[in-house]
């Protein structure tokens, strides 16, 4: 994942900064609790395609 790519990005349900997480492949934002995936290096920033984050993982932010 391109480092600058990830500085501009973020959530498009509440415009937070996003984390990522190469081990599962997603951006995880803290502040929606939703997880975007990657494919083929492309972060797919769309609220439909995203999880809802664990608790757990939450609490590993």
């Amino acid at each position: 994942m391109d480092s600058r790519l990830l500085e501009i990005l973020v959530c498009p349900v509440t415009k937070a900064t996003l984390v990522y997480r190469k081990e599962a492949g997603e951006l995880w934002c803290k502040a929606s609790r939703l997880a975007y995936p990657i494919r083929d290096d492309i972060p797919v920033m769309l609220e439909e395609e995203a999880r809802r984050l664990t608790l757990e993982e939450l609490e590993s932010l």
